[in-house]
């Protein structure tokens, strides 16, 4: 049986920024893989959520009906990381977290992480130290921990910056154990290049 992943989505989210990761989960990192997951959205209501492009998103679930059987949460950047639904996401996070769950977040969606004291005992990166020392405030101790890469994966914790989605597709792909660690840095190396080399 395949496992869900989870993909937490708040108005104006940026659909690129989750395209080539749920793409490759839910129908193979190559096109002959075995395929281990499926993807889900979660938002604040089963209510549809409108993306930056203007996709209209039915979710799978509500905050309040998430399940408890999940292989992984996935924080999708955009523009409303530091709204009162944001906050809704802060005990999904902590719990994920306490079960040992894989947690991704990428561009805004890292920044709300460091808000809330995720990344303070991980290395991680974002959309600039100076963005995520803004958004942490006195709750952001780890400083030391920002790596400049578009993307971190550390412990069971992925951060990318928000032109990182490849990157962070990659490192997902690898802690989620999605495919040989061969064939995903081809697809990656693919995606990135394309025919040309």
């Amino acid at each position: 049986m395949k496992e869900e992943v989870l993909f937490v989505l708040l108005n104006n989210y940026a659909d690129w920024e989750s395209a080539f990761l749920s793409a490759a989960l839910n129908s193979g990192v190559m096109p002959d893989s075995e395929i281990k997951y499926t993807v889900k959205t979660v938002a604040p209501t089963l209510n549809e959520v409108y993306s930056l492009g203007g996709f209209r998103t039915v979710p799978d679930y509500s905050f309040s009906t998430i399940p408890d059987d999940y292989a992984a949460l996935v924080l999708v950047g955009g523009m409303s990381w530091n709204t009162a639904d944001s906050e809704c996401v802060e005990p999904l996070v902590r719990d994920a977290l306490k079960k040992g769950k894989v947690v991704g977040a990428i561009c805004n969606a890292v920044s709300f992480m460091c808000a809330h004291g995720f990344l303070n005992d991980v290395k991680h990166t974002g959309n600039t130290l100076s963005q995520l020392k803004l958004w942490g405030g006195d709750r952001y101790i780890n400083e030391a921990g920002y790596v400049e890469k578009q993307a971190v994966s550390d412990k069971n914790i992925v951060t990318a910056n928000g032109t990182g989605y490849l990157e962070f597709t990659r490192e997902l792909l690898f802690l989620l154990k999605a495919d040989t660690p061969e064939r995903i840095e081809f697809s990656y190396d693919f995606n990135r290049n394309g025919f040309i080399k």
